[in-house]
């Protein structure tokens, strides 16, 4: 059937008619905002017919139907599908790829820098990562019997500063 052949007012008037009456159908059920919005959907082929968008979306239709008709009974249609998955795949797998190497390459490479040896002895790397962090002193035999007292914030992080510097980190 062509687009001549069909009696597109009467067939669009009576979408619309039919489409207004079911809208005010749904607003006694539904709502105000339910059956004005079956309103709008309902005057859209009256509209459509109105301003002359009938044979583009006539033709827009047919398209559409035509193409998907052949793509279901096309071995070579169903081929491109299958080559256009196989693209989607490797695009996915290269991303995640990309993704690990700049991950592996944003990490330190090269170890921390040893602390200083002390004079006249060397210190390889495996052994300045196993030599004990020095101990504070301890307090003087008189003053053991007072209660402990707190060390100031100022004390605690500069002993980490310290720490850190040592090894040769920040």
């Amino acid at each position: 059937m062509s687009f001549d052949q069909i009696a597109w007012l009467p067939l669009c008037a009576g979408v619309t008619g039919v489409g207004l009456v079911l809208s005010f159908l749904s607003m006694r059920r539904r709502g105000v905002v339910a059956g004005l919005r079956g309103v709008a959907w309902s005057l859209l082929p009256l509209a459509a017919y109105l301003t002359g968008a009938l044979p583009t979306l006539w033709q827009i239709g047919t398209a559409v139907v035509g193409f998907f008709a052949g793509a279901v009974f096309s071995p070579m249609v169903w081929a491109g599908v299958a080559v256009t998955g196989l693209s989607l795949v490797l695009f996915l797998v290269t991303g995640v790829l990309r993704g690990r190497r700049t991950a592996a390459s944003a990490a330190p490479a090269a170890p921390a820098a040893a602390p200083p040896a002390a004079p006249g002895r060397s210190v390889t790397a495996g052994q300045a990562a196993t030599q004990p962090l020095p101990k504070r002193p301890a307090a003087p035999a008189g003053k053991q019997s007072e209660p402990a007292r707190k060390p100031a914030a100022d004390d605690d992080f500069s002993d980490i500063e310290a720490i850190l510097k040592r090894r040769g980190i920040g």
